[in-house]
């Protein structure tokens, strides 16, 4: 008898590279480690009850994480938000306001009452960053306990979000070191919602190949990167680059499938005849 996938359709015709849908099985089986399966992370920007909804829906099963966009979260009305949160946590989604909220926090003084807020709210994950203040390492390392200690996940990031920051190797490294150190799980690479003249990409969002591959070679094992990268070419090229499991950031609600379908095979950019011209690079972090 022919296996059927769980959506109906013949597993080849689901997963024709054969990496993706054995490997989302057997993490939400508990089977797995969260850093078998490249991850999404969407940014959410202020989508209303039933876009959100929907967005679960149709693409609940392809993401790990939403990030309610920078200081969204405190804009909301308090029944929408937590309505919003409940669903994605039901759906074994985390979700996290935004890093600038934390950010707001710092600078006010308030990072207890925010911590608070969060764990009110029923959040699950928080980021702590510096993308728009200068925060003192003991300081970083103080808010990523401060969040573990409330059970909360502690994602990091690195970068500042002033147009023409570049990635410092030496810097990178010695933050995402010290952050792990710390407790965090992940640590994303600063890209803005833009995707432009930030991190990785240049002012027309393109992806800068020997930087990447600098990164790779200093780091060797990127499972515990996310890269944000909300363009379509952006996401293709770290596909390309770093394997179909990448982590992969700040992804706009209206492109999760797309996203899942290129991890897959089943656009024509990651076709497994496309992928195969890659084999030299992809499949060295793959298999």
């Amino acid at each position: 008898m022919e296996t059927i996938s769980r959506t109906g359709w013949h597993p080849l015709l689901c997963d024709p590279i054969g990496e993706r849908e054995s490997r989302r099985e057997l993490r939400r089986t508990g089977l797995a480690r969260q850093t078998d399966c490249g991850r999404t992370m969407v940014i959410d920007k202020g989508l209303g009850w039933h876009a959100f909804s929907d967005l679960i829906e149709t693409s609940g099963d392809y993401m790990d994480c939403i990030k309610l966009g920078f200081g969204t979260s405190a804009l909301y009305d308090e029944d929408l938000l937590a309505s919003k949160i409940r669903l994605a946590r039901r759906r074994g989604i985390r979700i996290m306001p935004g890093g600038t909220l934390l950010e707001t926090a710092v600078r006010h003084g308030v990072e207890e009452a925010f911590l608070e807020r969060v764990c009110q709210m029923g959040y699950d994950t928080i980021e702590v960053s510096d993308g728009t203040i200068e925060l003192p390492r003991a300081d970083r390392d103080a808010l990523i306990k401060a969040g573990l200690r409330r059970s909360l996940q502690v994602y990091t990031e690195y970068g500042k979000k002033t147009d023409g920051f570049r990635i410092d190797l030496d810097a990178l490294a010695a933050t995402a070191e010290a952050d792990w150190e710390a407790g965090a799980e992940l640590v994303s690479i600063e890209a803005r919602e833009s995707g432009v003249g930030v991190g990785l990409f240049d002012s027309e969002g393109r992806c800068s190949d020997d930087e990447l591959e600098t990164i790779r070679r200093r780091f060797g094992d990127l499972s515990r990167f996310l890269w944000e990268a909300p363009q379509k070419q952006q996401q293709l090229a770290l596909l390309r680059k770093l394997g179909l499991n990448v982590n992969l950031g700040n992804i706009q609600p209206t492109d999760v499938l797309t996203l899942e379908a290129m991890r897959r095979g089943l656009r024509s950019d990651t076709f497994p005849a496309a992928v195969a011209l890659e084999a030299a690079v992809v499949f060295d972090y793959v298999i």
